[in-house]
């Protein structure tokens, strides 16, 4: 059964105002002001993406506990439309507020916080935050302060994918420099990041993309952002890795997101004792899996997702804290750069969910 967001109570609390009488004023005996925010809203779980529409919203009153928000820029990820669609493994109550990613600067905090303070920057700890709009009120356990020295579109895509990567390049396998990893997916947002990161490490990259009609281009931005080697399914299929083999050891790590044949094919090129990671599907096809690569060559299959992670580990701030901070200083060192992103303004979002609706597109992010 599928698991409704505990942290969709900020929404709710903003949707619940609907219909009361709230002016957004001082009232006569000195009572807080109400916010209002522009936000994109789905009443409905439906394929059909133009079901998100933007909406006024009222924001709850500013509490003793609790952080009002402007968001500053946040992205649509294939999850964001899947949490729509109800296909996600995690759903809001409905309606909700859309996005599970994106950075803000704190306005107004409560008597009681600690942690921030106005003028941060924050991203939310944990997914269905609602980050498709203009300012939110949540609590201040829902958010974690991140550098102001990195770009904003660096600080709204760190959260998920460069943590995603240097969490499996760091919990799965003792790799130490001249190790190598092995990955399918490699032009994805996560895909680079392991590239970037891996590299920062003294550790060498395979890098396995879908053939396309760009192959060329895809190959030299893999290549400059430190990538080893880069080789379509074709290829591997056609001429296996020995070649490379011959120069780099075979890999302990193996890092799969899209399944099917190709997963079986990173699989298939693992050292023995090696750990194969699964984290996406995007072929939407069963992982093939030879029998004689778990008989003999006792490999290991591992699953992951950053969002369980997070919640695995809600209680440790010290960790979030400290993963964050060693992912922001990659990006602060030029070791990690953000995505080549697609800047849509708030009011033109439609363009941005279609448009991530669509195959090999570059992510688009929001700008508030």
């Amino acid at each position: 059964m599928m698991r409704r967001l505990a942290v969709g109570r900020l929404t709710q609390a903003g949707l619940s105002l609907l219909g009361q009488n709230v002016s957004g004023r001082w009232g006569c005996r000195g009572q807080r002001m109400v916010h209002h925010c522009s936000a994109l809203v789905y009443r409905e779980h439906t394929a059909n993406i133009d079901a998100v529409r933007i909406e006024q919203l009222p924001l709850p009153v500013l509490s003793k506990r609790s952080v009002r928000v402007k968001m500053l820029a946040a992205p649509v990820n294939p999850a964001d439309l899947n949490m729509v669609q109800g296909t996600y493994p995690i759903l809001c109550p409905l309606p909700a507020v859309g996005g599970n990613e994106g950075v803000g600067e704190v306005l107004e905090v409560g008597d009681d916080v600690h942690t921030v303070r106005p003028g941060d920057w924050v991203v939310p700890v944990d997914a269905g935050f609602g980050t498709w709009r203009t300012e939110a009120v949540c609590e201040e356990d829902d958010l974690i302060a991140v550098p102001k020295d990195i770009s904003v579109l660096g600080a709204a895509t760190i959260a998920v994918n460069p943590c995603t990567a240097f969490r499996m390049l760091h919990d799965f396998q003792a790799l130490t420099p001249g190790s190598t990893v092995i990955q399918n997916g490699a032009n994805s947002a996560v895909g680079q990041a392991v590239i970037q990161i891996a590299a920062a490490m003294g550790i060498r990259t395979i890098n396995i993309i879908r053939d396309r009609p760009n192959r060329a281009d895809v190959v030299k931005e893999l290549h400059t952002l430190g990538a080893d080697y880069v080789l379509t399914e074709e290829e591997v299929m056609s001429s296996g890795l020995q070649h490379v083999f011959q120069e780099a050891p075979k890999p302990k790590l193996g890092l799969n997101c899209v399944g099917g044949v190709s997963g079986g094919l990173v699989l298939s090129s693992l050292d023995y004792g090696g750990t194969l990671v699964t984290y996406g599907g995007m072929a939407k096809k069963p992982l093939h899996i030879p029998a004689k690569s778990l008989i003999f060559k006792n490999i290991t299959l591992q699953g992951f997702w950053m969002t369980q992670w997070k919640r695995n580990h809600r209680q440790e701030k010290a960790r979030l804290r400290s993963m964050l901070d060693a992912v922001c200083e990659l990006v602060r060192s030029g070791h990690l750069t953000p995505p080549n992103c697609v800047r849509t303004p708030f009011p033109q979002y439609t363009q941005a969910l279609h448009a991530t609706l669509q195959p090999l597109q570059r992510k688009h992010v929001l700008i508030m």
